[in-house]
């Protein structure tokens, strides 16, 4: 029996919004792509004309109004936890993009709506569906690696574009907010219990009186024992740089790379590598592994990813390096 497809609606087109929606019609098998919302009604146009959407919305509600099974939040980070409350009001499944909210209350807000409301939510902790990070999970729960001891996550951006547009705690709330949901994901059932954050504006020192964080380095203790690191840069010259690395009593799994492919060149000026150069080319395959794993849950009612306790578990580092920041010491969790 053929299985009706997955009606999904889409709210916010910028940057992300457009990636989306791109993979939700052309590469996310058993979905159509119903609906998508913005305020920028030439945004939408363009997007619903390039993909062939049939519905066209200014907000959230007017798109949960046309029948949708799931929607996609892609808007902007401020606007995530009320969007999910309104979307568990109204009985539709739910995938967030990270951050899922700007504050710990506001994600305790948004999960008691989800929970009260009995739907799924995803949040966009992509990294989860990469096949080399994904791998290194299953070495952790198969026991490959022995007791966890160390971790580390990286994150580079290639290009600092406009420091002007970047607010106030971006790197640990925007950015690192990955790192930190993949410490905890890739040492399972321990709690970070204390941070320590680093962090300056190295590569526009013009900017720091702005509030501009650029470049970030945090350690963090968890309740069994083990440590981690993870580091952030806004600009790294030779491409976007996401990797980690577990090591355990029994060994060490490392996961991520900055190669666009696995080509190597030889040439006679001597060894090149083509490197991606944003987040959208390097894990494009962890965006399409992570909507279809979205699809699996609406059809199911049953979670298939990262859920909006693991992202408050993520936004406490977070909060927690802003705090040590602030104070210039450690901060207990």
């Amino acid at each position: 029996m053929v299985e009706e497809a997955v009606r999904i609606g889409l709210v916010g087109v910028g940057r992300i919004g457009r990636n989306h929606a791109e993979i939700l019609a052309r590469h996310t098998p058993g979905v159509v792509l119903q609906a998508i919302a913005d305020p920028d009604a030439s945004a939408v146009a363009d997007v619903a004309e390039a993909l062939r959407v049939p519905q066209t919305c200014s907000s959230l509600a007017e798109l949960l109004s046309s029948g949708v099974d799931g929607v996609v939040i892609a808007a902007a980070s401020t606007s995530h936890a009320e969007l999910i409350v309104s979307a568990a009001a109204a009985g539709v499944p739910v995938f967030c993009e990270k951050p899922a909210g700007m504050s710990l209350a506001e994600l305790d807000r948004a999960a008691g709506a989800v929970d009260g409301s009995g739907v799924v939510c995803q949040v966009g902790f992509n990294r989860r569906f990469a096949p080399g990070f994904a791998a290194a999970r299953r070495a952790v729960d198969e026991g490959r690696l022995g007791s966890v001891q160390l971790l580390r996550s990286t994150t580079r951006d290639p290009r600092l574009h406009d420091p002007s547009v970047v607010p106030p705690w971006t790197i640990f709330t925007q950015t690192l907010i990955h790192d930190f949901d993949t410490l905890n994901w890739l040492n399972p059932g321990a709690r970070a219990v204390r941070v320590f954050a680093q962090a300056d504006a190295l590569i526009r020192p013009d900017f720091r009186g702005a509030g501009l964080l650029d470049t970030a380095l945090v350690t963090v203790a968890f309740d069994n024992g083990a440590l981690a690191v993870a580091d952030a840069s806004f600009q790294a010259a030779y491409g976007y740089d996401v990797r980690a690395e577990v090591f355990g009593s029994g060994g060490l799994a490392t996961a991520g790379h900055v190669r666009r492919t696995d080509l190597t060149l030889f040439g006679a000026e001597g060894i090149s590598v083509e490197t991606s150069r944003s987040d959208t080319d390097l894990l494009q395959d962890s965006y399409r592994a992570e909507f279809s794993a979205f699809v699996e849950a609406v059809r199911t009612g049953v979670a298939q990813g990262p859920t909006l306790h693991d992202a408050r578990a993520a936004f406490a580092v977070a909060q927690a390096c802003i705090d040590s920041i602030t104070t210039s010491l450690p901060v207990h969790l």
